[in-house]
């Protein structure tokens, strides 16, 4: 008996994956620093590695690239909240 994966939309002569490299810049200016950069990074691997036949590669480097960008996001929100509640406090406290 062998493994068959599950079929995808993405195969020969079809488009690469989305590399989100707009999101990835977007939360490296405006969120986390480093989480930002390394969604640029796996953002940038997307069209090359496909360009090059790794398409498993290419699907892979796309899911991180969109995970990473909504880490960055989170971390920033998380910290925000944080700090929200730290200046309530401490107007509630003076």
């Amino acid at each position: 008996m062998s493994y068959y994966p599950p079929p995808t939309n993405y195969g020969y002569g079809a488009a690469p994956p989305p590399n989100h490299l707009v999101w990835a810049i977007l939360t490296t200016l405006f969120c986390c620093l480093p989480a930002g950069i390394v969604s640029i990074v796996f953002a940038a691997q997307v069209d090359s590695k496909w360009a090059s036949g790794d398409h498993a590669g290419a699907i892979s480097a796309s899911n991180n690239a969109k995970t990473w960008a909504i880490v960055s996001a989170a971390v920033t929100a998380a910290i925000l909240v944080i700090y929200l509640i730290v200046i309530a406090a401490a107007a509630a406290n003076s």
